[in-house]
């Protein structure tokens, strides 16, 4: 009898292990199609870079954030496209179809992001630098003005002064290790967004799972395909890990010198502590707009509509501006 039982347990735990082992294949060979819908890579000056365009009209390039790409960046700005936007998504260095460089620096970013513009025979565009997209967007502004007719910073990693307050704490280097180490593996990320979706939220996300609960359904959906789109993080590892160390020596930028029309976006709550350094860049460009958030996390959780109307509003105004 005992036999049997111990035999029935093993053949239990070999069929659910079977199962799991399918479900997470499925889920990662439906994850890669996605990330690669819609992408092509460009040969340009400063190496291959992928890229997704939709839409005509006023160029709006998007600079994805960490574990992001291309299909982070087309998900956010697809809804610009029908209101006369030419959104042009890529990837940053060691995400998806970019590789990584050696110099993976903000500066060589943003120098990557004006190849893309040439190689695509575009003179100037609007730049929405998202998260660890910001420090790339916002030196691509003080080193090729002439390119960027506009600058947006969405919950930007930036520095700030050491006497500015901030109700966050920095992220510890454990706690860093801990994400690496989860962002790094296909199956670890997989399991933790099915087996702990509110940890994902909080820890990984930044943002209180409490406000994603609440938020309408759309905004629910939106948070979740943004959290499936990490998938497959193994394309994106690369990337990450340079984030994380940009993330801790970024130093002060030659903000005073930025001439495009500016807004900066985040929330007082935001787990990455993005909002102090939001608020003292946008004090340091001439004119820049400030748009806070009491609540909604780094994701801006209920505010997305609001944030791409302001975004959209900058834009027209930009365009007016210049004829």
């Amino acid at each position: 009898m005992r036999r049997h039982v111990v035999l029935g347990v093993c053949v239990s735990l070999l069929l659910g292990s079977l199962a799991v082992a399918w479900r997470f294949h499925e889920d990662i060979e439906r994850a890669s199609a996605r990330a690669s819908a819609g992408g092509r890579v460009l040969a340009t000056r400063c190496g291959p870079i992928e890229v997704e365009e939709a839409g005509e009209g006023l160029p709006l390039l998007i600079v994805h954030g960490s574990g992001g790409g291309h299909d982070q960046g087309m998900a956010w700005a697809r809804p610009l496209t029908r209101e006369a936007v030419h959104v042009i998504a890529m990837s940053r260095f060691g995400y998806l179809g970019t590789p990584q460089r050696a110099d993976a620096s903000p500066e060589a970013q943003a120098d990557a992001h004006v190849c893309l513009l040439d190689a695509l025979g575009i003179a100037q565009a609007a730049v929405m630098g998202v998260s660890a997209g910001a420090p790339s967007a916002t030196q691509m502004a003080i080193r090729h003005p002439e390119r960027v007719s506009a600058l947006v910073l969405v919950v930007p990693i930036a520095y700030k002064p050491g006497q500015l307050a901030s109700t966050v704490p920095p992220v510890s280097d454990e706690k860093d290790a801990l994400l690496l180490r989860l962002l790094g593996s296909d199956f670890l990320f997989w399991a933790a967004l099915h087996l702990a979706p509110n940890q994902v939220l909080r820890h990984v996300l930044a943002t209180p799972p409490e406000q994603v609960a609440a938020a309408s359904e759309a905004e629910r959906a939106r948070v979740a395909d943004l959290a499936e789109r990490i998938l497959p993080v193994s394309a994106r590892a690369a990337g990450l890990r340079e984030d994380t160390r940009l993330g801790k020596r970024l130093g002060p930028y030659a903000l005073a010198s930025i001439q495009a029309p500016t807004l900066v976006v985040s929330a007082r709550d935001d787990g990455f502590g993005t909002c102090a350094a939001a608020q003292y860049t946008a004090s340091q460009i001439a004119g820049a707009k400030f748009l806070g958030f009491d609540e909604g996390g780094h994701l801006l959780v209920g505010h997305d509509a609001s944030v791409r109307a302001a975004v959209l509003a900058l834009l027209r105004s930009g365009a007016a501006g210049a004829r």
